[in-house]
């Protein structure tokens, strides 16, 4: 009697996940966490390199650009990727439209995963600008002492600002060109409100400037600046590209994959 045939073997999805955020870490973290995901899914996550030891997450990791648009294309189709969620931040302009343009490439779904922005509440005083240069811009004429939350990489845009003093949080040390006046202060999120509360007295902050990162981790500065009555200067983040699809929590991104990247209507 011959043995009955083997049942066929679902093909393995691979996710390459474009992280560096928490909602990456958490994502890579459910998929190696639920058995559903776990037998089915193989991860794969992709950091920019920009951050000195950064929190590595479960599954595979590589470090680096890619090289363009071809070069994730190339990527993403020798390595039999299935599936791209880009939880990058908000910001990483950049790669969400080479994320883009690779999809158009291979056919390869890719889903914009970005927690909800920032809204203002009663007794916020924020002003909006559309990117740093409009910051810069608009800045000093909301105060002199500014406590800087944008990151080390785009702090050449406020380098002019000679009459501005600064202070710039970070998680690496920036790099010229920097503004004139200007103090350094190196640390990772989540931040505590008594602290940031506290910091912005001890240095004076008359205008806090903050991309519209969205988050808890360090939303506690909005809050401190509200109690005291210190206007926000928010860079409001640039759209999703065109054709990507987009979940606002880690528990969408799940919803996603589970339909094998078709977004459930």
């Amino acid at each position: 009697m011959s043995a009955e045939p083997a049942p066929p073997v679902a093909p393995e999805r691979h996710v390459l996940i474009l992280g560096g955020t928490t909602e990456a870490r958490r994502l890579a973290e459910a998929l190696a966490r639920e058995p559903a995901y776990a037998s089915s899914y193989r991860v794969t996550n992709s950091l920019a390199g920009r951050v000195g030891s950064p929190v590595l997450p479960p599954g595979g990791t590589r470090i680096g650009g890619f090289g363009g648009v071809e070069g994730l294309a190339g990527w993403i189709t020798a390595h039999g990727v299935t599936h791209v969620v880009d939880a990058t931040h908000p910001f990483a302009e950049r790669m969400s439209f080479h994320a883009a343009g690779a999809q158009a490439l291979t056919g390869v779904p890719v889903l914009a995963l970005r927690r909800p922005g920032w809204s203002p509440v009663p007794g916020d005083a924020w002003t909006f600008a559309d990117d740093l240069a409009g910051a810069a811009a608009v800045l000093p004429s909301l105060g002199g002492r500014a406590f800087l939350t944008t990151g080390r990489t785009g702090l050449h845009t406020f380098a002019h600002l000679d009459a501005t003093w600064f202070l710039v949080r970070s998680v690496d040390p920036p790099e010229g060109p920097l503004p004139p006046r200007m103090e350094t202060l190196l640390a990772r999120g989540p931040f505590d409100l008594v602290e940031e509360r506290q910091l912005m007295a001890r240095h004076r902050i008359d205008v806090l400037v903050t991309k519209d990162s969205g988050g808890d981790a360090t939303a506690p500065k909005l809050t401190a600046a509200r109690e005291a009555g210190i206007p926000v200067l928010v860079v409001r983040r640039p759209a999703v590209p065109d054709g990507v699809a987009e979940a606002d929590s880690v528990e969408a991104a799940l919803h996603w994959l589970g339909d094998g990247g078709v977004p459930a209507l």
